[in-house]
């Protein structure tokens, strides 16, 4: 059984921020695999089964950010699960908008909720994925408290298709693999669909709304409201 955590803060206030974009991958994953509701569990929001030959265990922390790693301990003593078989998907604002980074270890690089789970596991040693979400123009806090720009929007489902894929690539082949394969992911630009054609790679979707990304055939879905 795979563990994939993302990390994110509870309750509709911040549903649709900057750093709860670990939830955001995480719903495009159920939402591809057809799971709906889950349970709450050892202080997290669970959904759980077998999703292209690959069992996996997605995970939302209710602790609120700073204090997820107790619920990332918990989860792991619940599933007797090696930290080889955990990803832990989060916000970083250290790297643009769009931008993937798989890594094996390392240090919390400021990000709260990443700190508590190295405090919590006491250790560094566990794989996860920064997806980045450019840096800010402001105090930190409110940056990464924010919703996101017009021009990000509409390209933000693109970037949750990119990250699932990339978990999905973590679960079947490991952090090593995936990040050769992700770490080199560029979202398109934000005019770039004004250049070029219907069915050319980052082109404008086509009557059917399918766009030609640089991983697939992605169905364009419409930008939802901000809450």
């Amino acid at each position: 059984m795979k563990i994939v955590v993302g990390l994110g803060n509870p309750g509709d206030r911040y549903r649709n921020t900057r750093h709860n974009i670990g939830w955001l991958v995480l719903d495009r994953i159920a939402e591809r695999a057809g799971w709906g509701g889950g349970r709450e569990r050892d202080a997290s929001r669970i959904v759980w089964g077998r999703f292209r030959g690959l069992d996996l265990t997605l995970a939302k922390p209710l602790t609120f950010m700073n204090e997820s790693g107790i619920a990332v301990r918990k989860l792991l003593v619940r599933e007797h699960a090696p930290l080889s078989d955990l990803l832990v998907v989060v916000d970083d604002f250290a790297l643009p908008f769009g931008k993937l980074r798989f890594r094996e270890g390392g240090g919390a690089g400021g990000h709260n909720g990443l700190g508590s789970v190295i405090d919590e596991l006491q250790t560094e040693k566990f794989s996860r994925l920064r997806v980045g979400i450019d840096a800010p123009d402001r105090g930190f806090i409110d940056h990464v408290l924010s919703t996101f720009e017009p021009d990000e929007r509409a390209r933000l489902d693109e970037l949750l298709d990119a990250a699932a894929d990339a978990v999905e690539s973590w679960a079947r082949e490991g952090t090593s693999k995936a990040a050769n394969r992700f770490n080199m992911f560029e979202l398109r630009a934000a005019d770039q669909d004004r250049v070029a054609p219907p069915g050319e790679i980052d082109g404008p979707p086509g009557p059917d709304g399918i766009r030609r990304t640089k991983t697939g055939w992605r169905r364009v879905r419409p930008a939802e409201p901000e809450a």
